[in-house]
């Protein structure tokens, strides 16, 4: 079950790095990959450590799908305010 909250938590550190990159912020993402290797780290020694559990890798892709989700929404909606407040700004 950890590795899903791994996987929730690597995916946000990921979205959080391609907006770093996005917007050259060159120690930021630099940073965030030393994290987000670190997180690598952890997740490859828990499946080579039970590689016959496939449910490991089940559970670890799952936790990925949702923090995908969770970050890019989350970032939509940041986005999307933005502009309408922008937009507000401007009338």
């Amino acid at each position: 079950m950890v590795l899903f909250f791994v996987g929730v938590v690597e995916m946000i550190i990921v979205t959080l790095w391609t907006k770093m990159v996005v917007e050259t912020r060159v120690v930021a993402s630099g940073a965030v990959t030393m994290v987000n290797i670190l997180i690598w780290y952890y997740v490859l020694q828990k499946i080579v450590d039970d590689i016959d559990n496939w449910q490991l890798v089940f559970l670890y892709a799952f936790g990925c799908a949702v923090g995908t989700v969770i970050s890019t929404y989350y970032f939509h909606m940041d986005e999307k305010s933005k502009t309408q407040l922008a937009e507000q700004n401007n009338s």
